[in-house]
Formats: structure tokens, C-alpha cells, sequence
């Protein structure tokens, strides 16, 4: 058995979050629910949800010739 791609994404998912919070990753790795699914791969049916906020950005104006 080993872990299927979406797995693997979900794990990366959990370490970007905690290192983002700046918090310890062990709770949500221990809260993970896996099955097997029909290849035999480990899938996580509640992977974390990281949210971002977009970038502030400012544009200057453009100089009219």
C-alpha cells in the first residue's frame, strides 16, 4: 500500500498551512481520514484547506505623451 498522488498533495497542502500559521502540523495529521481506494492507494477524504489572500498590488499610472 502507499499513498496516491492526491495523498501526497494533501500532506504538502497540511506542511504549506503550518508553516504559513506558523503552527504545529501534528493535530491535522493525526485528524487525516484514510482509505484505500481501487488501485490501493492511500486517499485522504478531508484534506486541509488553505486559504491565501491575493497580493496587494499597486500599479502607477502611465505617463501620457
Amino acid at each position: 500500500m502507499k499513498f496516491s498522488n492526491q495523498a501526497v498533495g494533501a500532506v504538502m497542502m497540511a506542511l504549506q498551512k503550518s508553516l504559513l500559521e506558523q503552527s504545529d502540523i501534528v493535530p491535522v495529521l493525526r485528524d487525516f481520514k484514510l482509505e484505500v481506494d481501487d488501485a490501493g492507494e492511500v486517499v485522504i477524504t478531508n484534506p486541509p484547506v488553505v486559504k491565501s489572500q491575493a497580493p496587494n498590488t499597486t500599479t502607477k499610472p502611465s505617463a501620457k505623451s
